[in-house]
Protein backbone atom coordinates (compact mmCIF):
# COMPACT_ATOMS: atom_id res chain seq x y z
CA UNK A 1 0.00 0.00 0.00
CA UNK A 2 2.93 2.47 0.76
CA UNK A 3 4.39 1.81 -2.56
CA UNK A 4 1.05 2.31 -4.16
CA UNK A 5 0.28 5.52 -2.26
CA UNK A 6 4.13 6.94 -2.96
CA UNK A 7 3.83 6.15 -6.88
CA UNK A 8 0.50 8.29 -7.01
CA UNK A 9 2.33 10.90 -5.55
CA UNK A 10 4.51 11.15 -7.81
CA UNK A 11 2.16 10.94 -10.83
CA UNK A 12 -0.09 13.66 -9.33
CA UNK A 13 3.43 16.14 -8.65
CA UNK A 14 4.13 15.20 -12.32
CA UNK A 15 0.60 15.86 -13.36
CA UNK A 16 0.38 18.84 -11.19
CA UNK A 17 3.76 20.18 -12.52
CA UNK A 18 2.78 19.62 -15.70
CA UNK A 19 -0.47 21.26 -15.92
CA UNK A 20 0.48 24.19 -14.57
CA UNK A 21 3.58 25.26 -16.85
CA UNK A 22 1.03 24.08 -19.80
CA UNK A 23 -1.70 26.34 -17.99
CA UNK A 24 0.70 29.52 -17.57
CA UNK A 25 3.07 29.14 -20.22
CA UNK A 26 1.63 27.61 -23.05
CA UNK A 27 3.62 29.03 -25.70
CA UNK A 28 6.82 27.79 -24.27
CA UNK A 29 6.01 24.04 -23.68
CA UNK A 30 4.23 23.89 -27.15
CA UNK A 31 8.09 25.15 -28.33
CA UNK A 32 9.72 21.66 -26.46
CA UNK A 33 7.21 19.54 -28.67
CA UNK A 34 7.29 21.73 -32.19
CA UNK A 35 4.11 22.56 -31.95
CA UNK A 36 3.14 26.38 -33.03
CA UNK A 37 0.93 28.53 -31.15
CA UNK A 38 0.26 31.29 -34.34
CA UNK A 39 -3.29 32.35 -32.56
CA UNK A 40 -4.66 33.15 -29.16
CA UNK A 41 -7.08 29.72 -29.93
CA UNK A 42 -4.44 27.79 -29.74
CA UNK A 43 -2.72 29.24 -26.71
CA UNK A 44 -6.23 29.07 -24.76
CA UNK A 45 -7.06 25.12 -26.38
CA UNK A 46 -3.11 24.15 -24.97
CA UNK A 47 -3.97 25.92 -21.37
CA UNK A 48 -7.33 23.99 -21.37
CA UNK A 49 -6.57 19.98 -23.16
CA UNK A 50 -2.75 19.79 -21.34
CA UNK A 51 -3.22 22.10 -18.39
CA UNK A 52 -6.72 21.97 -17.14
CA UNK A 53 -6.98 18.23 -18.04
CA UNK A 54 -3.87 17.60 -16.45
CA UNK A 55 -4.82 19.33 -13.43
CA UNK A 56 -8.09 17.79 -13.24
CA UNK A 57 -6.17 14.12 -12.93
CA UNK A 58 -4.16 15.29 -10.32
CA UNK A 59 -7.18 16.61 -8.52
CA UNK A 60 -8.71 12.96 -9.27
CA UNK A 61 -5.88 11.14 -7.52
CA UNK A 62 -5.61 13.32 -4.81
CA UNK A 63 -9.00 13.52 -3.78
CA UNK A 64 -8.41 9.45 -4.03
CA UNK A 65 -5.80 8.97 -2.18
CA UNK A 66 -7.65 9.35 1.99
CA UNK A 67 -10.63 8.11 0.53
CA UNK A 68 -9.16 4.75 0.08
CA UNK A 69 -9.89 4.51 -3.63
CA UNK A 70 -6.20 3.50 -4.20
CA UNK A 71 -7.61 0.58 -7.20
CA UNK A 72 -9.78 3.33 -9.08
CA UNK A 73 -6.67 5.91 -8.86
CA UNK A 74 -4.02 3.29 -9.79
CA UNK A 75 -6.02 2.10 -12.88
CA UNK A 76 -6.71 5.41 -13.88
CA UNK A 77 -2.83 6.29 -13.48
CA UNK A 78 -1.91 3.11 -15.76
CA UNK A 79 -4.84 4.41 -18.77
CA UNK A 80 -3.29 7.84 -18.85
CA UNK A 81 -0.24 6.95 -19.50
CA UNK A 82 -0.83 3.29 -21.49
CA UNK A 83 -3.17 5.34 -23.85
CA UNK A 84 -1.09 7.75 -25.03
CA UNK A 85 2.21 6.10 -24.95
CA UNK A 86 0.09 3.73 -27.40
CA UNK A 87 -1.07 6.35 -29.53
CA UNK A 88 2.99 7.73 -29.21
CA UNK A 89 4.04 4.81 -31.09
CA UNK A 90 1.50 4.81 -33.55
CA UNK A 91 2.39 8.68 -34.21
CA UNK A 92 6.26 8.01 -33.87
CA UNK A 93 5.52 4.69 -36.69
CA UNK A 94 3.31 6.69 -38.90
CA UNK A 95 5.76 10.03 -38.87
CA UNK A 96 9.11 8.64 -38.84
CA UNK A 97 10.76 8.58 -34.96
CA UNK A 98 14.23 8.80 -35.72
CA UNK A 99 14.83 12.65 -34.24
CA UNK A 100 11.81 12.98 -32.19
CA UNK A 101 13.48 12.89 -28.71
CA UNK A 102 11.05 14.89 -26.81
CA UNK A 103 8.50 12.68 -28.04
CA UNK A 104 10.67 8.95 -27.05
CA UNK A 105 11.33 10.54 -23.91
CA UNK A 106 7.84 11.14 -22.88
CA UNK A 107 7.25 7.34 -24.41
CA UNK A 108 10.10 5.93 -21.80
CA UNK A 109 8.16 7.94 -19.27
CA UNK A 110 5.02 6.50 -19.90
CA UNK A 111 6.05 2.91 -20.21
CA UNK A 112 7.64 3.38 -16.83
CA UNK A 113 4.66 5.13 -15.59
CA UNK A 114 2.15 2.89 -16.88
CA UNK A 115 4.58 -0.28 -15.65
CA UNK A 116 4.68 0.96 -11.95
CA UNK A 117 0.91 1.08 -12.17
CA UNK A 118 0.35 -2.34 -13.14
CA UNK A 119 2.66 -3.82 -10.44
CA UNK A 120 0.79 -1.83 -7.85
CA UNK A 121 -2.47 -2.78 -8.86
CA UNK A 122 -1.37 -6.47 -8.45
CA UNK A 123 -0.85 -5.87 -4.96
CA UNK A 124 -3.14 -3.67 -3.85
Amino acid sequence: MLFARLLLIVQILFLTAYGLAFLLRPHEMANFSGLLTMQAAAATDLRAWYGGLALGLALYLLLALPAGQLRPALLLMLLINVMPALARLLGLALDGGAEQTFNLYLLLGEVVAAGLAWLALRRV
